[in-house]
């Protein structure tokens, strides 16, 4: 197996979850710091920025959330999940509907 061939790469089980999982969460980030600094300059621009920051991480969470699903799926066979994966999902989607209503 070949760490750099494409196919290892996209169809490692979980991969993909892994990679867009962190997506949304530095979005968000920047849109907050967007925010915070379009409200002490008082700068359309920036306040727009942070809109379009803050939409894009909606956006992000869904496929993020999708591979998290896929990957219970696929990698664990949709086996009962707990302790910390429970927790895991619990938080993950939490997180996910939180993003959904701060926009």
């Amino acid at each position: 197996m070949n760490p750099f061939d494409f196919r290892t790469v996209v169809f490692a089980k979980q991969a993909q979850h892994v990679v867009l999982i962190h997506f949304p969460i530095a979005v968000l980030m920047t849109a907050v710091a967007f925010d915070y600094l379009a409200q002490w300059t008082k700068n359309r621009t920036l306040a727009a920025t942070a809109s379009f920051n803050m939409l894009l991480a909606v956006v992000s969470t869904v496929p993020a959330v999708a591979t998290g699903f896929a990957g219970w799926q696929w990698a664990l066979e949709g086996q009962t999940l707990k302790g910390i994966l429970l927790m895991h999902l619990v938080l993950g989607c939490l997180s996910s509907v939180v993003i959904w209503l701060a926009c």
